[in-house]
């Protein structure tokens, strides 16, 4: 068996998607996901110029050898490009596998550990009264797991706070938007959304937040504390991850349990991390930390120390890594939670997929590979549109995370 051609298809359903085709001379294709918000074609290039010539001839079987090659042999390893392009190769070859078995990705791992997917939904609002009420809707529409995030009264345009309610894309402009932001005042008003809400809906559904990287770890662990009485389910990206010690702090500090890792590229990135338990949960996603085989490693690695999973779920992340995802955390041991952030009806069309939401949980079909396809001639009809997500500034000024 061998690979015949390969192609990136980039189309542009809302928001812009790149995906990697792998074609066999059985007449069997996979499809994998390569896309970097706001860098996607740093990811086309490097597939279509770099890796896809060295491609052609390989026998798709050999998953695990076509990783090593594309991570040892570039010598220039790592990275959020290099990583993202491995991915979509890696995903791709499992949905080849898995076709040729006859069977759903998730057997080929290992088979069921759950029947369904714990996902949560993303509640936004522009102060705590619209988010309580958004984080309502997600209850009535039966999840079990809800993020709650509100603007902050005099930060102009606070990240993370989307303008939407199912479906809305940060990476909103042709060049970066301006956004705001103030520690002191996130500090003193956060705490308040949560105690609205369990005075509001009680203790019977998980909450969690995202800091996005912007607090110090003193500041993180000041968080961490006033969330206490509210009993998060995590506390995410609360502090920039690159000193991984600095979680040091904030665990000698607080109970809160903490998530991180949505943009860690390999097991380096976490291993510190996990092994000295500073953290609760690992984020590190399929298409960010170089597709199912890299990622198994860091699972397994979590489970040594009782870290579970909570792979990153945004809508920078299309279709194809969802269900790739879904299969992934059908299987794996340690899954803790899948973030879900719904697509357009557009990109759901582009991508058609058998996985489907009931009740707060996601289940994955049972169509051989990772059950998720693309319609080409659709997704010619979207064409790439430059996007970038927002940069942050302090009032003085200052470029901030």
């Amino acid at each position: 068996m061998k690979i015949t051609s390969a192609r990136v298809i980039v189309t542009c359903p809302g928001r812009n998607f790149v995906t990697l085709k792998i074609e066999t001379d059985q007449g069997v294709y996979g499809i994998g996901d390569a896309t970097l918000n706001g860098r996607e074609k740093a990811v086309v290039s490097y597939l279509e110029d770099h890796v896809i010539p060295c491609l052609i001839g390989m026998d798709p079987r050999n998953s695990e050898d076509i990783w090593q090659y594309l991570y040892r042999g570039a010598y220039w390893r790592r990275g959020p490009v290099t990583m993202r392009a491995i991915a979509a190769v890696d995903v791709a070859l499992w949905d080849i596998k898995a076709k040729m078995a006859g069977m759903p990705l998730y057997q080929l791992l290992g088979g069921r550990s759950r029947d369904g997917v714990m996902v949560y939904g993303h509640a936004n609002g522009s102060d705590i009264a619209e988010t309580v009420d958004a984080v309502g809707q997600y209850i009535d529409m039966g999840y079990k797991a809800i993020r709650a995030q509100t603007g902050v009264p005099g930060i102009k345009d606070a990240y993370g706070v989307g303008r939407g309610k199912l479906y809305y894309e940060p990476a909103d402009a042709a060049l970066p938007s301006v956004t705001g932001w103030d520690t002191r005042k996130a500090l003193n008003y956060v705490p308040k959304l949560f105690e609205k809400l369990r005075e509001t809906y009680g203790f019977d559904h998980h909450l969690l937040h995202d800091g996005h990287h912007r607090y110090s770890p003193t500041e993180a662990a000041q968080l961490g504390k006033a969330l206490e009485p509210y009993s998060l389910f995590w506390l995410e990206d609360v502090t920039p991850a690159e000193n991984q010690e600095a979680f040091k702090l904030i665990r000698q500090h607080t109970t809160t349990p903490l998530a991180v890792g949505e943009i860690f590229n390999t097991i380096w990135d976490a291993k510190d991390l996990i092994q000295n338990q500073l953290i609760d949960y690992i984020r590190a996603t399929i298409v960010g930390a170089g597709g199912i085989t890299h990622l198994r490693r860091i699972a397994d690695l979590a489970s040594l120390y009782q870290v579970r999973t909570g792979c990153h779920g945004a809508t920078d992340l299309s279709p194809v890594t969802m269900g790739t995802a879904l299969h992934f955390d059908t299987w794996v041991p340690n899954f803790g939670i899948q973030e879900y952030m719904r697509h357009t009806p557009e990109t759901d069309e582009v991508f058609p997929h058998d996985y489907t939401f009931d009740a707060g949980m996601l289940y994955v079909g049972d169509t051989p590979g990772h059950g998720v396809d693309i319609d080409e001639t659709l997704a010619a009809k979207y064409p790439y549109k430059p996007a970038y997500l927002p940069v942050a500034r302090l009032e003085d000024g200052t470029m901030w995370n």
